[in-house]
């Protein structure tokens, strides 16, 4: 009797401390994005979005930044998308279970974890050097691409195993092949959960730095990207290359510059979670 109140008493202790470490980290992000939006919002406007970068506080905008950040994100998403569910499909429906598909399995798992300053190396010397693409747009959305694909496969994988059994035993009744039944029954039913482990990559994406810096994503450019091989800069280096500056007028420029990159991010998870809810509607 006295082991049962014990445990209550701790899984008590558990939960106060639980509701007490999650309330402080709210109200510190609150006090954080507050802080932002009160020294940026008055920095916000037309001219601070077209405005080429500049010496002049004053005269800064992020023009460049956001047009390099939306090409290495919609290239990013172009590449690891598809290979990310084709690996997914071909690790869960295709491949032989036994130690090798383990070892696969828990590599994808750990690479999803390694740092992401390991990838910026890996993609400087195979796309930038190897395969000589340089400090290009491409170059970066490579290295980015190979940064998520592990979050996507293990998103797909979870989600394709989620499927029942059934559903394909039924198809497989009604003569469907195997690619018939993964095509028109699989994918459709588990693109939810896939479509989600997308989002989570892509907001992981969008505000890395280090891997592009090392790729050579460059801090100052003063036209924008046309062509996936001009060179670019993106949001995260901008805003970091005006923290590092001592006037406060870049200061008040990197809290806009915060600003502008949450509401893309916000803007992205919300028509994702669209499409994955007007989809699983469809499915049902």
């Amino acid at each position: 009797m006295n082991r049962v109140k014990i445990n209550r008493l701790r899984d008590r202790l558990f939960l106060i401390a639980g509701i007490f470490s999650t309330f402080i980290g709210l109200v510190l992000l609150a006090i954080f994005i507050g802080d932002i939006f009160i020294e940026g919002l008055p920095r916000l406007s037309w001219k601070f979005l077209i405005n080429l970068p500049s010496r002049l506080p004053e005269k800064a905008g992020i023009y460049t930044a956001m047009m390099g950040s939306i090409w290495v994100l919609f290239l990013t998403a172009l590449i690891a998308f598809p290979i990310g569910i084709a690996a997914g499909v071909y690790l869960e429906e295709y491949a032989k279970k036994g130690w090798l598909s383990k070892v696969f399995e828990i590599n994808i798992s750990n690479l999803a974890g390694v740092p992401s300053i390991i990838y910026g190396l890996l993609g400087l010397e195979i796309f930038a050097r190897v395969m000589r693409l340089g400090s290009s747009i491409l170059t970066g959305s490579l290295t980015l691409a190979l940064l998520i694909l592990p979050i996507i496969i293990v998103a797909a994988r979870e989600s394709i195993k989620a499927v029942p059994q059934s559903l394909r035993d039924a198809s497989y009744a009604l003569g469907a092949s195997k690619w018939q039944t993964i095509y028109n029954q699989v994918i459709p039913a588990s693109f939810g959960g896939i479509l989600t482990g997308v989002i989570l990559a892509l907001s992981r994406a969008v505000g890395e730095a280090a891997p592009l810096i090392v790729v050579g994503a460059l801090a100052y450019v003063p036209f924008a990207p046309r062509t996936p091989m001009d060179e670019f800069s993106v949001l995260p280096i901008q805003i970091f290359n005006w923290i590092s500056r001592p006037q406060h007028g870049f200061i008040t420029n990197a809290a806009a510059a915060i600003i502008i990159l949450l509401i893309i991010t916000f803007a992205m998870n919300g028509i994702a979670i669209y499409m994955r809810n007007r989809w699983q509607k469809k499915v049902a």
